[in-house]
């Protein structure tokens, strides 16, 4: 599993515990926080440490277009890809432009804000804890660097060189990814099982149990 915006995986603890729940070993792989943070440059870091073993890719949220391009560069292991919450594209309404401005600027915004953003009425005391904790292990600049690299991606082209079974996952409330982004995805994705879930946009942590079950069930019924 590649990790949202973060990158620790600290987020993640509750669906990986669900997943093993199913029978699913899971683990969560950690974002560099070394040097640049453009796309091209984590799959160029990540990709020797994927699996040798047969393996699925799940990537959440800002981790999508990296796990789309790590995809279509088809390793040999990889058996299927798991997208949640995520985009192949400007998943906000800003210009690629804007991201000098937001690479330099962009100032973190007040934990609760970030809470209803992102967890919506699925806050919690706890969970809004494990956000602020996860935020505390990446510095401001690596996140105003990885919102930028959003503004830039453009993972359409990798898209269409994947060959593997894919699940999307949708989050009915996500109120950070512009919806025409998601439609996108979802337009250039005619072969892959889509589900719409109930939750936010970071539907693992605050729907753990529901979205593992599909996940879970999606996988079991890979064929080989």
């Amino acid at each position: 599993m590649l990790p949202g915006l973060d990158g620790t995986g600290q987020l993640s603890a509750a669906f990986i515990a669900a997943l093993h729940a199913h029978g699913l070993a899971a683990h969560t792989r950690p974002l560099p926080v070394e040097g640049p943070q453009d796309y091209p440059t984590l799959a160029a870091q990540l990709q020797p440490l994927l699996p040798s073993q047969p393996f699925v890719l799940l990537a959440e949220s800002f981790a999508g277009p990296l796990a789309i391009e790590l995809a279509a560069r088809r390793p040999a292991a990889l058996r299927a890809l798991v997208l949640c919450a995520t985009f192949a594209r400007r998943p906000v309404p800003l210009p690629a432009a804007a991201a000098v401005a937001l690479s330099a600027t962009w100032p973190m915004p007040p934990l609760p804000w970030m809470a209803r953003l992102l967890l919506g009425r699925w806050r919690t005391a706890d969970n809004q804890q494990a956000l602020r904790g996860a935020l505390a292990q990446v510095s401001p600049q690596v996140l105003r660097l990885r919102a930028a690299a959003t503004l830039r991606v453009d993972a359409r082209a990798a898209l269409r060189r994947m060959d593997v079974p894919t699940l999307y996952l949708q989050a009915l409330q996500d109120r950070l990814l512009w919806p025409p982004s998601v439609h996108e995805l979802q337009s250039l994705l005619p072969d892959a099982r889509q589900v719409a879930l109930e939750g936010p946009h970071l539907l693992l942590q605050a729907c753990p149990a529901s979205a593992a079950a599909v996940v879970a069930r999606w996988i079991k019924a890979l064929p080989g």
